[in-house]
């Protein structure tokens, strides 16, 4: 991969990863609040658990995110970012726009796929 999309990647995921790391400080700022209200209604105080729980859960998907965002980085900086881990040939650039972080050509990340679901 040229010097040109190496950059162009590498910016798209220093921007993916400045917005998650907005997003995870905005969730800390809110549940840390002081002198909110709890519902005194028990079905309230449970939804108001679950949407805690739910934005908790996200946030964690966004963590793990994170360090495939940086580990892409990393590959960026020693010249294997674009590369498959599994046959060694180039991930193609149209996967690489939708996922950044794609550590998998599209053929083996199926075969990857399929063996999980017959593992089940």
């Amino acid at each position: 991969m040229d010097k040109e999309k190496l950059m162009f990647f590498k910016e798209l995921l220093l921007q993916q990863k400045k917005e998650l790391l907005e997003q995870a400080r905005k969730t800390v700022s809110s549940l840390s609040q002081e002198g909110e209200e709890v519902p005194a209604d028990p079905a309230d105080r449970a939804t108001l658990e679950a949407d805690r729980n739910f934005l908790l859960r996200i946030r964690d998907r966004e963590r793990k995110l994170l360090a495939k965002i940086d580990e892409a980085l990393e590959k960026i900086e020693n010249g294997t970012y674009g590369i498959c881990e599994l046959c060694g040939n180039e991930i193609e650039e149209e996967r690489l726009r939708a996922r950044p972080v794609a550590s998998y050509c599209i053929e083996c990340k199926r075969k990857l796929e399929a063996l999980e679901k017959i593992q089940r």
